[in-house]
């Protein structure tokens, strides 16, 4: 049975999002893509629909929510909680929230498949893999989306989207993850092509007003957990002008939970004490709510972290302290967006990590802009971008997108054009679905083909020779091209 519906899910380091579209409805030059609201429990007994479910799932223990406190509609019996509620009653309880699922799967020094998570939780934590975490995700938006559409989702075409820089690991575990949540053919896409691709499905008819034959656009896209580039040329003339990716940046655990990290510490500094491990991931999950309170347009100027006491000391023991806005603000674009020459990327190591924090090998320097200067000089051959697109709810803060654009251009010494996004939060998951669009000849394709070429090794008798490389798949190959 053909496919009633092209779904396209942004399985996010920290928010996931779903958008679709009906190809009753669907013809040349008439796309509507619309985002489906996942319906999820959002407080103990309450469920409702928000147009991201937050990647956090919460294993709640025998006595600490209320009976029922987990039920959904179609499974009253549902013992553990993702989304909106898992995520909140984590930072409340954070030995049971398990958090980041999606950098892990990236986390070569782990086995991704064994009940590692929640990082750091007793041995009374029923814990889960890397790939169960992710899986139930998934699992959930195939659940809710069978509830309310009149046709499964396994039966519709999938476009599930993934860093660029995922190796081909990560890459199989979250085909892995999808098929065990009940999606047994999904196809992949790289999270910053979808971005542009939901850029373009806006621009459709006039795209080539904005990108012009000689421009080179990059893709700057800070997510919750990792950091992709990615370059993509604007060939040809100006008749039929050619769009191509030429350049994909390598894997940079870096992006909304280093930032957490950070005013974590900040705000451990201002209490005056070295918190223990349970306290610390309290104040940690905290972190990141207030993070994102205090960087909302109209936000307050502060706001208060709050740590219950231990034991006896419950009352007694408790400790809070405030984060200011401008005090939030100059953490993170100054540490992790500063100012730096484009000659600052020379000095960066390639692959170098720094301490893991929570259980994962984060990059040693947190500084965006600088593994952007190396990028652009190792990867874009030194030429530099005319046009920029920003992805990512790190980048949300116009801030840190003003103080990147101003270093693009101080770089290459001209302005540098801005492409507007509708939403850092919903883009990929449009795009995902405007690529399914274009697999079935309703869109306009990027071209670029693989991001990287594959080889199989092949043994030889002579056990002091290295294995010979033999190429399968050629860098640039496209997609459906036999080889």
């Amino acid at each position: 049975m053909k496919a009633r519906y092209i779904v396209g899910i942004d399985l996010g380091t920290t928010n996931s999002a779903v958008g679709y579209v009906d190809l009753h409805d669907a013809s040349p030059g008439s796309i509507n893509i619309l985002t489906f609201d996942i319906p999820q429990i959002v407080g103990q007994g309450r469920v409702a629909g928000r147009t991201t479910l937050p990647s956090f799932l919460y294993l709640s223990g025998q006595y600490d929510l209320q009976a029922g406190a987990t039920s959904l509609p179609w499974d009253p019996d549902r013992t553990y909680v993702v989304g909106s509620f898992a995520r909140d009653q984590g930072g409340l309880v954070p030995g049971r929230l398990v958090s980041s699922a999606k950098s892990w799967l990236c986390h070569g020094g782990v086995d991704r498949e064994a009940p590692i998570l929640p990082w750091g939780a007793g041995d009374e934590i029923d814990k889960v893999s890397p790939v169960t975490a992710s899986s139930r995700y998934l699992q959930h938006i195939r659940e809710a989306w069978d509830h309310i559409m009149p046709e499964p989702l396994e039966a519709q075409m999938v476009v599930l989207t993934v860093p660029a820089s995922f190796d081909e690991v990560a890459r199989e575990l979250t085909v892995q993850a999808a098929k065990e949540a009940g999606l047994p053919a999904v196809t992949l896409l790289e999270e910053p092509l979808a971005a542009f691709y939901a850029w373009l499905s806006f621009h459709e008819r006039q795209w080539n007003t904005f990108l012009h034959p000689g421009d080179l656009l990059l893709v700057c896209d800070v997510g919750g957990g990792t950091t992709d580039f990615t370059l993509i040329s604007c060939e040809g003339d100006t008749d039929t002008p050619k769009l191509e990716r030429v350049a994909v940046g390598d894997h940079l655990l870096l992006g909304g939970d280093n930032m957490d990290l950070s005013l974590a510490a900040l705000a451990e500094k201002a209490l005056g004490q070295e918190l223990d491990t349970a306290r610390w991931n309290a104040l940690y999950h905290q972190c990141r709510q207030v993070k994102e309170t205090l960087l909302e347009d109209g936000g307050p100027g502060k706001a208060t972290l709050r740590l219950t006491g231990r034991g006896r000391s419950l009352i007694g023991g408790a400790m809070m302290t405030d984060l200011h806005r401008d005090q939030v603000n100059d953490e993170l674009i100054e540490g992790f967006f500063p100012e730096v020459s484009l000659k600052a990327g020379d000095s960066l190591q390639k692959g170098e990590t720094g301490l893991r924090e929570m259980g994962l090998p984060y990059v040693s320097d947190p500084a965006v802009t600088r593994h952007l200067a190396r990028f652009l000089l190792r990867q874009g051959g030194g030429r530099m971008p005319t046009v920029v697109l920003f992805n990512g709810g790190a980048l949300k803060p116009g801030l840190i997108r003003n103080r990147l654009k101003g270093i693009l251009t101080s770089w290459s010494g001209r302005p540098v054009k801005v492409l507007d996004s509708r939403s850092l939060d919903l883009a990929i998951s449009w795009g995902a679905t405007y690529y399914g669009l274009v697999t079935q000849g309703l869109g306009l394709r990027v071209g670029g083909g693989m991001a990287r070429s594959y080889f199989v090794g092949v043994a030889t008798d002579d056990e002091d020779r290295a294995p010979m490389g033999v190429c399968l798949v050629e860098r640039g190959t496209e997609e459906g091209k036999e080889v």
